[in-house]
């Protein structure tokens, strides 16, 4: 995986809040490669949902995008026009929001949805609609002569999220960005949704960005995993490096609290002390208060992010140091 489908440069965001101002992404560089699943992780409340409404020009009414570019397929998108936009918000670019499946209208027929889906973007005929909608219905393990019929107070929450997949994919869309789209989901239905998403991936080739805060979930669909914390890119890898090789000492610490199925419940060691203020976020090095490895220059500087050998990027000063 060479090229880059989604290029992010310098890009961020900031939210006006009563108490000042609250940098929710900050200076953030990554690259999507074409074909592939990158997973992006972090606790709640750093900034990985912005990040991806900000890659749609998209973000909330109190927020506004301060600097920095994403370039899909080399095009800026923050240069395009409302109705580029328009297209490109669909078109080529699908995200499934979180808690997706309360967006369906419960006035309105499966079917409806999906008419008016492809309509808004394209002239399309109702017979084609259909048939392309049967198909992805099928695609997502759906009895496509009953869903499309029904309104969405027949569907369980988890035929909703998969009907809500099957819609994002109605234009072919090159790029899909998922949301936690498992957060609202039982531990059953959530592995059922995984390796449905992974069965898509494989089918289509679509490039996903995989949003979520359950390191377990993001192990089973992603190619590469970037870690995200307090706004900031702080570590990117081969999935199997981050789980089994992490770098930076927040990656690290993230997967020490996981439970593990064979070790002992002792082992698990939460991550020491609270999560800094993102309105007044700590100096230099944001992990620095929490980090066992913490030193004056960390305190003072904070740590560009740069490529360790084998396609690894880290920031953290641990790897700049003499």
């Amino acid at each position: 995986m060479t090229e880059n489908l989604v290029s992010i440069r310098g890009l961020t965001v900031e939210f006006r809040v009563p108490r000042g101002i609250l940098r929710a992404v900050d200076e953030v560089d990554l690259d999507i490669c074409k074909g592939e699943i990158l997973g992006l992780v972090g606790e709640s409340g750093c900034g990985k949902s912005v990040l991806a409404h900000a890659i749609i020009k998209q973000v909330d009414p109190n927020g506004y995008i301060k600097g920095g570019k994403v370039l899909f397929e080399g095009k800026d998108v923050f240069s395009m026009s409302e109705e580029d936009l328009r297209r490109f918000r669909w078109k080529d670019v699908a995200i499934i929001f979180q808690g997706a499946q309360n967006a369906l209208n419960p006035v309105m027929r499966v079917f409806d949805h999906m008419i008016d889906t492809v309509l808004a973007h394209e002239k399309s005929s109702k017979e084609e609609i259909l048939k392309r909608s049967f198909d992805l219905i099928k695609m997502v393990r759906l009895d496509a002569d009953r869903v499309l019929k029904l309104y969405p107070h027949e569907l369980s929450g988890g035929m909703k999220q998969r009907v809500i997949s099957a819609m994002s994919l109605l234009l072919s869309p090159k790029f899909l960005i998922l949301d936690e789209p498992t957060s609202s989901l039982d531990v059953l239905t959530q592995k059922y949704f995984l390796r449905l998403m992974r069965d898509i991936h494989e089918k289509t080739g679509i490039t996903m960005l995989f949003i979520t805060h359950d390191l377990g979930c993001v192990a089973e669909v992603a190619d590469r995993i970037a870690v995200m914390y307090l706004a900031n890119i702080i570590e990117i890898g081969d999935v199997k490096e981050i789980f089994y090789d992490p770098k930076h000492p927040y990656t690290a610490a993230l997967i020490k609290s996981i439970p593990s199925a064979i070790g002992k419940m002792g082992e698990i060691k939460p991550i020491p002390g609270p999560i800094p203020d993102p309105v007044f976020p700590p100096s230099g090095c944001r992990f620095h208060p929490r980090c066992q490895y913490a030193s004056d220059k960390c305190r003072k500087e904070r740590p560009s992010i740069i490529n360790i050998g084998g396609g690894r990027l880290v920031a953290c000063h641990l790897y700049t140091q003499g």
